[in-house]
């Protein structure tokens, strides 16, 4: 392997530790959840909070830490925001263990990480769109949803194990990874210099509600298609969740890897589907379809079956379609615009999956006191209207049309022809 390779292989490896981060935020703290209720005499309302509050609060962050990212650069934003989302966790950790009212202090540790969480995933995301180019873009993004996933299928895991020792414990494992992935991104992680200075806010904005006014049919599309496969994911484990330990009396460890299995089948997806797609947007766009479409049928079809083993298997098919779906928006939202307002676009894109995640566990909770039939039924209606809009309003374009920057407004159907530049 050339010196060149390795430098590249430790740049990808950096960028992606970056969203493994982050996916241990809310993943980790799942199987804790009953013993922090009991520790600390909490409602069920205050318990889901410690997810709630994290969420919430990256997704209010992440547009404007996106217009920072851009407006100085994708390192100076990401390492800062590790250590506070590793602080955060330090606060609830301490808070959690040695705190007479410990549930304040929790919230506000919870919410320092979701600032510090607002500038990891999504820039993480920009930057691999900065470094690498064709084909090799495409796989890194898909490296960086597999990195996404694979943080989905250990968290759960790593919680359950912490907490043999102390139930807070994960708490203060934040910190630990997150020191990490700082020193990766300030050794690896090598921006290239700027050519020339990114516009001030008010051209800035203009340049983006072009955007949304042109390109915002399909923006959209691709917005709701990563939110609900994140919506759907988390809603149906947190479903999972519930039947595991109400139906077949299963907890802790055994738990999290009941759950890990459909994670690491769409973590495997994601990788596989990010190295394959390259820059053809017209089978992104087939490829989207396509996953919202098995994911509609998986949805129906769970509502026929209740048995454990056939029940994760046509899971599976769900989470595979969620696996092609995400890799195909991530090289569709980084190729929306040119790289001095990506990183805002692709922040408001981390903002929306944030909502969805957010939403899923309430959501499906008060579906799943309705009814099971419902529940299912509707989530696959959802799905399939969304596989509809992507079919109708996702617009791929040709391989030799590029998002244009500043100035650059002869391309048909481009994302970006600045309205500053009049």
């Amino acid at each position: 392997m050339t010196q060149t390779k390795r430098n590249n292989a430790m740049t990808i490896v950096a960028i992606g530790s970056i969203p493994l981060i982050l996916t241990l935020g809310n993943s980790m703290l799942i199987p804790i959840l009953p013993q922090m209720k009991s520790e600390l005499q909490l409602s069920q309302f205050q318990v889901s909070l410690v997810i709630t509050v994290f969420s919430i609060t990256a997704a209010a962050f992440i547009p404007i830490v996106g217009y920072l990212a851009d407006r100085f650069s994708r390192k100076i934003i990401i390492i800062p925001c590790l250590i506070l989302y590793g602080i955060g966790g330090l606060l609830a950790g301490f808070a959690a263990g040695f705190f007479n009212n410990a549930f304040p202090w929790i919230m506000a540790g919870r919410a320092l990480q979701g600032l510090g969480a607002a500038g990891t995933g999504p820039i993480a995301m920009t930057l691999s769109a900065d470094l690498f180019k064709g084909s090799e873009e495409s796989r890194v993004l898909g490296i960086v949803e597999a990195s996404n996933g694979m943080g989905k299928v250990l968290s759960p895991i790593i919680g359950s194990l912490i907490a043999l020792l102390v139930w807070y414990g994960a708490f203060f494992a934040f910190p630990a990874f997150c020191i990490i992935s700082v020193l990766l991104a300030w050794i690896f992680i090598k921006e290239k210099k700027k050519e020339k200075e990114p516009p001030p806010i008010g051209k800035y904005a203009k340049g983006m509600v072009s955007v949304f006014k042109q390109e915002g049919r399909w923006l959209f599309s691709t917005y709701l298609a990563g939110a609900t496969c994140l919506f759907t994911l988390f809603g149906i484990l947190f479903y999972l969740s519930d039947v595991l330990e109400k139906t077949y009396d299963r907890d802790g460890v055994f738990k999290g890897l009941i759950l890990a299995i459909p994670l690491l089948v769409m973590c495997v997806t994601s990788y596989i589907t990010g190295s394959k797609i390259g820059k053809n947007q017209a089978l992104m766009k087939k490829l989207i379809v396509l996953g919202m479409v098995m994911m509609t049928i998986s949805y129906v079809a769970l509502n026929f079956f209740e048995q454990l083993v056939l029940f994760i298997s046509i899971l599976a098919l769900s989470c595979i379609g969620t696996g092609i779906v995400l890799p195909c928006i991530n090289s569709f939202i980084t190729g929306a615009v040119g790289k001095e307002r990506r990183g805002f676009v692709t922040s408001l894109y981390g903002s929306v999956r944030f909502l969805g995640v957010a939403i899923g566990p309430p959501i499906f909770g008060r579906l799943m006191e309705w009814s099971r039939t419902g529940m299912f039924l509707s989530i696959a209606g959802l799905t399939l209207l969304v596989g509809i809009l992507a079919l109708t309003m996702i617009h791929a374009k040709k391989d030799d049309e590029e998002p244009a920057e500043k100035g650059k407004q002869k391309i048909p159907g481009n994302a970006l022809q600045p309205a500053e530049e009049s």
